[in-house]
């Protein structure tokens, strides 16, 4: 097990406890990725060093923490740039990873389709397009640990030439793909099958809820952030024995960068042809609000909000009756359940019916 310091800074644009959430949720993807964290360092700044992000006596520190723990890498819970990244590399002497690079890793790992792998090649070859220069040393550690596995990790080798050429490759082939989804989902507009897609904050029990939904064991689940990478489509039935498919998605995650939400456009594009997006919490998440938001901010900058939400409270067997209550309080139009033990699905099922009915109602009377 690859053994981490994690250090982060945030700004005055950002409040402390999101700073430390997104500490927390840092440590949850190292240990996704198969990392253990052995340190962790923290700083607020009025803005980061344009070389180093951090300070200089930040910085300093880090190094101290280097030499004393010998960690196999440092990981950035901040994006950096390809200058801060062979700047901090190059003063603490130890392998450099950022939040982006740790979720590319973790993609990597749970790739299991030939679009999912694709998409994620695509995501790590336009990541590291603009840090090939000076990666010399970089390079001859490739291949052997987190921030450098997947499908993509050869392709830091090649010259940018031949970068661009295998991104344009990559489109293409996922352009195949889409085509043929895109068949498929005709298919299902013209049989009139309403289609359903869950979508909200990874690990949140998604899939968990189409298995359980579909009655199909060999859906994947997991308990691990980034499980679902690619579109995974199932009938479903209402209780009148209406038929609709339902699609998982992959999760989402705070400050998802923007690399990310472009290569996986193609899996997100489901989303956009459904008739009801299930936006799954995890109830028992203190900061559920906050995943809510998180979620819902992802689903503007894919264009989908215009879609009608149900909110649909995974996890509820986690919560005392008075934390069931306020949530009921809260969001009086979500339905609470428990997709693991079974519980209030016929509840959740009722109430897609009747959104789904509401809302062809509401169409009929706008046309």
């Amino acid at each position: 097990m690859e053994k981490a310091i994690l250090i982060g800074a945030w700004t005055k644009d950002k409040e402390e406890w999101e700073f430390n959430d997104s500490l927390q949720e840092l440590e949850a993807l190292l240990n996704t990725a198969g990392g253990e964290k052995v340190f962790e360092l923290k700083q607020k700044l009025n803005e980061p060093h344009p070389g180093t992000y951090v300070g200089k006596g930040k910085l300093a520190e880090l190094k101290q923490a280097v030499e004393e723990l010998k960690p196999d890498l440092v990981i950035f819970d901040n994006e950096l740039t390809p200058v801060q990244l062979r700047n901090i590399e190059k003063e603490i002497a130890c392998p450099v990873v950022d939040r982006t690079q740790l979720i590319l890793d973790i993609f990597a790992l749970h790739a299991k389709t030939k679009e999912g792998s694709l998409q994620v090649e695509l995501a790590q070859a336009v990541y590291s397009l603009p840090r090939l220069v000076g990666m010399g040393k970089e390079m001859s550690r490739l291949g052997g640990g987190i921030g450098t596995r997947g499908p993509g990790e050869t392709k830091l080798e090649v010259k940018r030439r031949t970068f661009f050429l295998k991104i344009r490759e990559l489109k293409k082939e996922l352009k195949a793909l889409e085509k043929q989804r895109d068949i498929q989902r005709k298919a299902r507009i013209d049989r009139r099958v309403p289609i359903i897609s869950l979508v909200g904050y990874t690990n949140s029990g998604k899939s968990t809820l189409l298995r359980t939904l579909s009655k199909d064991q060999d859906i994947y689940v997991a308990n691990a952030l980034f499980a679902t990478l690619s579109p995974v489509t199932r009938k479903v039935f209402l209780p009148s024995g209406t038929q609709v498919v339902m699609n998982d998605t992959v999760g989402f995650i705070q400050g998802i960068p923007h690399t990310i939400i472009e290569a996986f456009k193609a899996t997100l594009e489901e989303i956009r042809f459904s008739q009801l997006l299930l936006m799954v919490v995890d109830a028992s998440d203190p900061r559920y609000e906050a995943k809510i938001n998180a979620s819902q901010k992802v689903l503007d900058e894919i264009e989908v909000s215009d879609i009608p939400v149900l909110l649909v409270f995974n996890k509820c067997d986690l919560l005392d009756e008075s934390k069931q209550e306020l949530i009921r309080t809260q969001y009086p139009d979500s339905v609470l359940i428990s997709a693991l033990k079974k519980e209030s699905l016929p509840d959740l099922l009722s109430g897609i019916e009747a959104r789904l009915k509401r809302e062809a109602a509401d169409k009929c009377r706008l046309a």
